[in-house]
């Protein structure tokens, strides 16, 4: 039994005295004892090795006591379980050598075996549960298919994703094979994951917005669906579409637990669009940890009261910024857990 088993609850939707709270990439940059395991290992190699991955994701826990783990991991070590080649660039960012332009090109991508591509990210998550020792739930996650092709396309990140884009439009049969490798690779990560120890997944979909709600529903939603129908017996599912405030009233009929919602959505907007039955996620601006302290906790009750106590779990629009002060980062959490209901 998991002792603090808060965010858990607020997913089924159950009565809380406050709602939980964790942060997107908390397991990561802005954290000094994060900062020397970076000096010494790359990028791949610290979600490679099961010992550094899980270190890393309980470092936040440590410091602050957030309600629940991330595994430390990226959404890019699909495509690189599919046969394509992925580099992450000090300063620049990921970096696909070979981006996939034809349907040729989709040739060599392949569906893989889980445990033998991606083994390593199973054993993080054992070697995690272990050093929780069921103090809080741990999420895993992934990539939404649209976002993991748009890296795959255009190669590296972008502000338009212009030639992901292009594929699609000029050559849709193509992407949508590319979707649905991604997607079926997806499914069967996520159950290995279930299956690992994760108490809950989350899909990120980080690039939705980049697409018009038409779009989104043929590129990114309907594979998105797919995930959400695949596990949602096996586990909660976190749906969290970056400004897709358009598609909430869609994937809040989904089946997924909880949604996540971005900084442009209100939370009477996003309580409105999703009929009030759902749990919701969100949705602090992470620029918005700049601020001092006492405005931090301010602010923070404030969202708390805007969105509701119950069917809710605190947290960014978005993740982290590597430049958040540490106090800053402990005012959001600890505002969290000194909430009271009025």
């Amino acid at each position: 039994m998991i002792k603090n088993d808060l965010f858990l609850r607020a997913l089924k939707g159950e009565t809380v005295d406050r709602p939980p709270v964790w942060m997107m990439r908390q397991a990561g940059r802005y954290l000094p004892e994060f900062i020397e395991i970076r000096k010494k290992y790359d990028f791949f190699t610290r979600c490679q090795t099961p010992e550094l991955a899980s270190e890393i994701t309980i470092q936040p826990i440590r410091r602050f006591g957030m309600d629940a783990a991330i595994l430390f991991s990226d959404i890019l070590v699909i495509p690189q379980a599919m046969n394509i080649e992925v580099e992450m660039k000090p300063n620049f960012g990921p970096y696909l050598p070979n981006p996939i332009r034809t349907s040729k090109d989709l040739e060599s991508v392949v569906v893989p075996d889980i445990q033998s591509s991606l083994g390593y990210v199973m054993d993080a998550i054992k070697m995690t549960k272990e050093k929780l020792n069921d103090d809080v739930p741990l999420i895993g996650f992934a990539g939404s298919p649209w976002t993991i092709l748009c890296y795959c396309v255009q190669g590296q990140g972008s502000k338009t994703f212009d030639k992901a884009k292009e594929f699609c439009f000029t050559n849709p049969v193509a992407a949508h094979q590319l979707l649905q490798k991604i997607t079926d690779t997806t499914i069967a990560y996520l159950k290995e994951k279930v299956k690992a120890g994760v108490n809950a997944v989350q899909v990120f979909d980080s690039w939705g917005g980049m697409l018009s709600p038409t779009d989104y529903q043929e590129f990114s939603w309907q594979y998105i669906q797919q995930i959400i129908d695949a596990l949602k017996d096996e586990t909660p599912v976190i749906a969290f579409g970056k400004g897709c405030w358009f598609a909430l009233g869609d994937m809040s009929k989904s089946g997924a637990a909880a949604l996540g919602i971005d900084w442009t959505c209100s939370a009477r907007n996003a309580r409105y669009l999703t009929g009030g039955n759902i749990t919701l996620q969100g949705n602090f601006d992470p620029s918005r940890l700049l601020s001092p302290p006492a405005a931090i906790k301010k602010m923070v009750h404030q969202m708390i009261n805007e969105f509701g106590k119950d069917k809710y779990i605190v947290n960014l629009g978005h993740g982290i910024l590597p430049n958040i002060p540490l106090e800053n980062a402990k005012a959001f959490i600890d505002a969290v857990k000194e909430y009271k209901a009025n």
